[in-house]
């Protein structure tokens, strides 16, 4: 098997999985390489993603890791058996790998959070919507650039797993463009919210004490919750974190938003009268 040049997002997730196996074994590569008959060359690229592991390999590896976990040992097992070869792929040396990340990322999730604090999220925009944001990137994108972002988002509008989002007032009222645009994303984003997948919260301005307004972020459900990932925004592109320790703090705020926001009855009036005001 060859080595791969970029492994995905998904990929070094594996690796990462392994090597806190390994270590919480106590293990050290050279003795991990002995148990499986390697050199610790061959066990470091599969803990770093360049290079795969069969079922047998993985399964020869929990046992000698004393993983008894068995449900998570399958779910192991199924992202170092998975050969998808999803439509980002397309985009592959065209953009960003955090943005096939991303997607592939999105259609391996169980289900979705998302807190949106200054922007309507890329699943639920309208293609101008979507446009609008591009445009204002600095430095600014060539033509050929932005339009291949844009087609990137939009195919990545599929939403069929459970789909929580918990949005800030300040991003239904910033507009990224002109008022029509803004107002035919509201006109989306109130549509969406009658899916019954996707359920649309709205944090008001009028809150006291609320001090998560900066706690923007996407949270999509792994297998198991120990595979769970979270996706914060990062000045080149996104940050993927997947400790456990993150991830239960991210939980907790993401609890801590949603109990302060509105129903999402509360949230579709509250959507219709910012509308009306445009």
């Amino acid at each position: 098997m060859g080595l791969r040049r970029e492994p995905t997002a998904r990929q070094r997730r594996l690796g990462v999985e392994l090597r806190r196996l390994r270590e919480a074994a106590g293990l050290n590569t050279v003795e991990a390489a002995a148990l499986l008959g390697v050199n610790r060359v061959h066990v470091t690229q599969i803990e770093s993603g360049t290079t795969g592991v069969g079922e047998e390999r993985m399964r020869r590896l929990a046992s000698h890791y004393a993983c008894t976990d068995e449900k998570f040992i399958s779910a192991l097992v199924g992202m170092a058996t998975d050969r998808t070869r999803g439509w980002w792929e397309e985009y592959r040396g065209l953009l960003p790998t955090s943005f096939l990340d991303l997607a592939e990322l999105e259609h391996h999730a169980t289900f979705q959070r998302e807190v949106a604090i200054l922007y309507v999220p890329g699943l639920l925009q309208t293609e101008e919507y979507a446009r609008g944001v591009f445009s204002s990137r600095v430095p600014e994108l060539a033509g050929d650039e932005l339009e291949l972002r844009l087609r990137h988002r939009m195919r990545r509008q599929q939403v069929t797993v459970p789909y929580e989002l918990v949005i800030h007032e300040a991003a239904l009222r910033i507009r990224v463009s002109d008022r029509g645009v803004s107002r035919a994303q509201l006109a989306k984003l109130l549509e969406l919210s009658e899916a019954d997948s996707i359920t649309v919260r709205v944090i008001p301005f009028d809150l006291d004490d609320f001090g998560s307004a900066a706690s923007a972020m996407t949270y999509a459900g792994g297998p198991l919750t120990k595979l769970d990932t979270v996706v914060r925004d990062v000045p080149h592109g996104s940050a993927f974190i997947d400790s456990e320790a993150q991830l239960s703090v991210c939980r907790t705020r993401f609890r801590r938003v949603e109990a302060v926001s509105l129903t999402p009855d509360r949230s579709r009036d509250f959507i219709h009268r910012l509308a009306k005001e445009l």
